[in-house]
């Protein structure tokens, strides 16, 4: 009786989940299987051609750039976003939630105006290069829009709230009477965070990683404006496909195997999640 009246409260979303994720996502699948037209659209003639062609040493480094763009982006988030939920986590209950509020509070903007930010801030004439000049200095100072560093800079910046948020949880759950019983046992504070606070917050850390480099390595936004078009990641090639090149077979395949790095990536996030909370021991 319990399992039905669970089922019945699950349908709705497992409804949606299905109609809007999962139906879709089988319909691009069987894109990639088909032939683009001579005049673009589409050709239903079954070929693995597209398939191939995604393993090209061309397309191939695009992602491993992707790759390469988005780790980096969420470990400097996991870094930042880490200490910056340990600091939260370690100030007095009543301070946390407002802390935590400002933290998050760049959510409350749209996506593209928190973007378009750096813009302003990275150009030559941008507030950045304003305050140098203010400060005395007189020199070239080197690019930073239009790099992979200003698009690294807009991931984190954008996505780090996730990162404090994932790790906040574990942290705050955390009884201090652990850190100073290991103290009292002769352990330093860096011996007792690598030891003990670490690995009891490591699913929260995990957790952020994923976040931040599964939506980084598909993003398009900030590497067409922060990239200004210098070099592409998968995003912008699955969009190029699509839209420009009208190759939607070909942009049906990058996006499948871009889902399957995705899927790899949460699976073994849930897989330390359940490690982490003893799931894995059962």
């Amino acid at each position: 009786m319990q399992d039905r009246k669970s089922l019945f409260l699950m349908t709705p979303a497992l409804a949606w989940l299905t109609a809007f994720m999962v139906v879709p996502c089988l319909l691009i699948l069987t894109l990639a299987f088909f032939r683009r037209g001579v005049y673009g659209g589409i050709e239903y003639t079954f070929t693995l051609e597209n398939l191939r062609l995604v393993i090209d040493p061309l397309y191939a480094w695009i992602f491993l750039k992707s790759a390469w763009i988005a780790g980096l982006a969420a470990l400097i988030a996991s870094v930042i976003g880490y200490a910056a939920a340990f600091a939260i986590a370690a100030l007095p209950r009543r301070n946390q939630p407002l802390v935590l509020f400002f933290a998050i509070l760049p959510f409350w903007s749209n996506y593209l105006v928190r973007t378009y930010a750096w813009i302003v801030l990275l150009n030559r004439e941008g507030l950045i290069v304003g305050l140098a000049r203010g400060l005395g200095y007189e020199g070239e100072l080197p690019a930073m829009l239009y790099t992979e560093t200003a698009v690294v800079i807009g991931l984190v910046y954008n996505y780090l709230p996730f990162v404090i948020l994932a790790c906040y949880a574990p942290l705050s759950r955390l009884n201090p009477e652990i850190a100073e019983a290991s103290s009292d046992l002769g352990a330093s504070g860096w011996t007792t965070f690598r030891r003990v606070i670490l690995p009891m917050s490591f699913t929260g850390l995990a957790t952020g990683f994923v976040f931040v480099f599964v939506l980084s390595i598909g993003n398009f936004v900030t590497p067409a404006l922060l990239g200004g078009g210098q070099f592409q990641m998968v995003g912008n090639l699955v969009y190029a496909q699509f839209l420009t090149a009208n190759d939607w077979p070909f942009g049906a395949a990058i996006s499948m195997v871009l889902i399957a790095v995705m899927m790899l990536f949460l699976t073994l996030q849930t897989f330390v999640a359940e490690r982490g909370s003893g799931g894995g021991l059962r």
